[in-house]
């Protein structure tokens, strides 16, 4: 039932066109190199990078040109990230493709050490895995929903200026299978994976093509457990001397450009990514639901799905 995996090289990923493209989290690894494919100029594409460091990133190939914006944003502040959209949107006329990428690690363990306040009580769990990881990327999704859609019922328009398009966001193989010593993370990428299943319909009907991307251990600065004084490409290569599959940022960026270039038959794919090599996991998934759910729980769910619970705004 599963597809087949397949690689991506620069002339096989058949990225969009003449679009503009807004990455959150897109100075520094995936979201960079993701920028850096998509601004090569024969693509001819604008993409405007929104990222918390105060300057963009120091990259010859977007220094002076008029194709690329960056945005200072604070993805947790609902304003900052409000206000970043609103201005690509005016700067470039339109959105076309939305990259929800901004996303932290797991930071530090939460659950089974305790530390004790200055009122010697239990302190509060860091949440900023939880508050990034998740809560970010649906104040990310609502707003590209918002100035994505093109409604031709009129009568939820969102910016008005939406022709459709796509989004991209950013699970994990973690998403699929929880590690166990990234407890938040591993939620949080759980989560993005269930606005995909909960919101590709809808989204399809308003013309927005939704999927995710879930790559395995990528080399980019995220990455946790380097030695002291070890260079990322040194951890790369000791981790794949132990038969640890790795993925280069360059491929992630070029999986979300085939994505972006699929246009409306990318709706509610997840995208596996392991050693370089890509997947396709939802419509596996989809196919085999009788044999993890069983064909008495199965045919309840179908008989019940339509019960008026939640009921459809659009």
């Amino acid at each position: 039932m599963a597809s087949k995996a397949f690689s991506l090289s620069p002339s096989t990923a058949n990225p969009p066109q003449q679009s503009t493209i807004l990455i959150t989290g897109g100075a520094s690894g995936i979201g960079l190199a993701t920028a850096l494919y998509l601004h090569t100029p024969q693509y001819k594409n604008n993409v405007v990078v929104l990222d918390r460091s105060i300057s963009p990133p120091p990259v010859k190939e977007l220094a002076n040109s008029s194709r690329f914006l960056y945005v200072q944003c604070d993805v947790t502040s609902w304003q900052s990230q409000r206000g970043a959209f609103a201005r690509a949107a005016k700067h470039f006329g339109h959105l076309n493709h939305v990259f929800v990428n901004a996303g932290v690690a797991e930071m530090g363990e939460q659950i089974f050490t305790d530390h004790i306040d200055s009122d010697g009580e239990l302190q509060e769990p860091d949440r900023r895995t939880i508050d990034i990881d998740i809560r970010a990327v649906g104040d990310t999704l609502k707003l590209a929903v918002y100035h994505l859609r093109n409604d031709s019922t009129e009568k939820r328009k969102g910016s008005g200026k939406g022709n459709g398009g796509s989004v991209v966001m950013t699970a994990s193989l973690a998403g699929y299978l929880a590690s166990a010593g990234a407890p938040l993370y591993s939620a949080a990428k759980h989560g993005v994976v269930g606005y995909l299943r909960a919101l590709k319909g809808d989204c399809a009907k308003v013309g927005i093509a939704l999927s995710v991307i879930a790559p395995g251990i990528t080399l980019t600065a995220i990455i946790l457990g380097r030695k002291e004084g070890q260079s990322l490409q040194d951890w790369g290569k000791d981790m794949q001397n132990r038969g640890v599959p790795i993925n280069d940022a360059e491929t992630i960026a070029l999986t979300v450009s085939h994505i972006f270039g699929l246009g409306m038959k990318a709706t509610g794919s997840g995208f596996l990514i392991q050693g370089n090599r890509v997947q396709e996991l939802e419509g596996g998934i989809a196919k085999t639901r009788e044999q993890w759910m069983g064909k008495e729980m199965l045919e309840m769910f179908r008989n019940g799905r339509n019960a008026p619970l939640f009921p459809n705004k659009l």
